[in-house]
């Protein structure tokens, strides 16, 4: 029997603490947005599927992952 591996990324935060207009997830660290360094350690096990959780700032999100994750809109 073989196992399956699914990944849930949740990037739905508007950021509002941090004070800026850029979506939470999409901020830089050592050159990368937060959410391709998850993408990129995610990716390392070969997860059968990935859904990203979006919310505001969906198509921003969303079009900076592109085609690496499926997409979930998590509504107020």
């Amino acid at each position: 029997m073989t196992e399956s591996k699914f990944t849930i990324i949740l990037a739905a935060g508007k950021g509002t603490r941090m004070k800026s207009k850029l979506y939470k997830v999409l901020h830089k660290v050592c050159g990368k947005s937060m959410v391709d360094h998850v993408l990129t350690q995610v990716e390392q096990i070969h997860p059968d599927d990935i859904v990203t959780v979006v919310g505001h700032g969906a198509e921003a999100v969303e079009a900076a992952i592109g085609d690496r994750s499926q997409f979930v809109v998590q509504e107020d």
